[in-house]
């Protein structure tokens, strides 16, 4: 009898995952199924582009996984009985012998009153295009307000305010901006909001949204004709109401295999999963920890099965990359547990990186059973140890990188 693995999402983790997987065993062995809500593979690194207005490049599942066995199942998650290995689907069920659990994330709004109905967010592809809309109505001399301080919302302010030059653009934080980031890049990030003409609101906590802007826990009141929630994401409930044993945010917490420590049979992936990479540091939901993540379940699950003994996948960082609209960016290199270095790209170099690296993760979903490149260690110019693809390491100095 077939071993039945079924791979609830298709974003990066998940179409990672099952591409592993059918490179790894024999499809007389296994039946790998994917489901997923939407019919194409979302591009969600470049959601802050597509609310732009850019055209981003469709991607069917049924042609990403044509040719390797995999199943495409259309239809979206209600909820999952671990006790009876059942996923339940909007339109029927479907039973698993392994679990790998993909769901991703969405925009989460920390409870603060007003985000869901005056918010608009670059979380997934719908909030994306709803955020398009609203921004193609708003004339000239219109205020967005961005409201986070974290990737998402610095790229999200800096795309609006690049493609939109006739809006007033800000930025509110709890903290401050980009502060996590080296003096080098804090720096750069700064001489590109004051070129962009983005106005920034630091040390703002914002308590509540209305239609016409958001109120701050110190009662200041920040007008916007459009609000974009963009502080931080949560897992989707349906971990949680299954029984998993979830951290806070909803994550599902895994052992260092990706393994659900409370069900065995499932293994959780990208943002939906939650372990420690190097340093004992949790890792945090972005695409740098989901596709390792995906790999490392994909190996685990597939030496299970096999009586092989499990290779342990790198859980660590190489860099935080950062768009600034679609000539600019910072390429902050970071150490394995994510804090950042001394070495530091700026400017449309580190806009060619990123970009490099948006296509690059798209390739790779294109082309689910071509093994990637082992990471190799490359030192930089500053001295710091950083882990490149070995088919793309950059040559970093003191004037910039040099792509291969």
């Amino acid at each position: 009898m077939q071993h039945r693995i079924v791979v609830l999402g298709a974003g990066y983790a998940g179409a990672h995952a099952a591409g592993r997987l059918a490179r790894r065993l024999h499809p007389g062995d296994t039946r790998i199924t994917v489901v997923n809500a939407e019919p194409d593979f979302v591009q969600r690194l470049r959601m802050h582009q597509l609310a732009t207005g850019q055209h981003l490049r469709r991607r069917p599942l049924t042609d990403v996984f044509a040719g390797t066995g995999i199943t495409v199942r259309p239809g979206r998650v209600t909820s999952v009985d671990p006790g009876h290995r059942i996923v339940e689907l909007a339109d029927g069920q479907i039973n698993y012998d392994t679990l790998v659990y993909a769901l991703g994330s969405t925009a989460a709004d920390h409870g603060v009153p007003g985000v869901a109905e005056h918010a608009h967010h670059v979380s997934g592809e719908q909030g994306a295009l709803r955020l398009r809309e609203r921004l193609r109505d708003l004339a000239a001399g219109g205020t967005v307000l961005v409201v986070g301080g974290g990737l998402t919302s610095i790229e999200a302010t800096t795309e609006i305010a690049g493609s939109r030059p006739d809006l007033n653009v800000a930025l509110a934080a709890r903290g401050g901006a980009g502060d996590w980031l080296s003096d080098k890049a804090q720096q750069h990030l700064r001489r590109v909001f004051d070129r962009l003409g983005i106005t920034v609101h630091e040390q703002s906590d914002v308590v509540r949204v209305r239609e016409t802007g958001v109120v701050t826990a110190d009662g200041r009141e920040i007008s916007a004709d459009v609000t974009v929630w963009a502080a931080g994401f949560a897992a989707h409930p349906i971990a949680a109401a299954a029984g998993f044993e979830v951290t806070g945010t909803g994550q599902i917490l895994v052992d260092r295999t990706t393994r659900s420590v409370s069900h065995p049979g499932v293994y959780a992936v990208g943002d939906a999963g939650i372990t420690d990479g190097e340093g004992g540091k949790p890792l945090r939901m972005s695409c740098a920890s989901g596709i390792p993540m995906a790999w490392q379940a994909a190996d685990a699950i597939a030496a299970r099965l096999t009586g092989r003994k499990t290779p342990m996948i790198p859980l660590r960082y190489v860099s935080q990359c950062i768009s600034l609209g679609r000539h600019d960016g910072i390429l902050q290199i970071v150490t394995a547990g994510d804090r950042p270095t001394s070495s530091v790209v700026t400017g449309r170099a580190a806009a060619r990186i990123k970009e490099f690296i948006c296509a690059g993760a798209a390739w790779s979903i294109g082309h689910p059973t071509v093994m990637l490149p082992s990471l190799r260690r490359h030192v930089t110019a500053g001295g710091q140890e950083a882990w490149w693809p070995t088919a793309a390491v950059p040559t970093v100095t003191d004037r910039g990188p040099t792509m291969p």
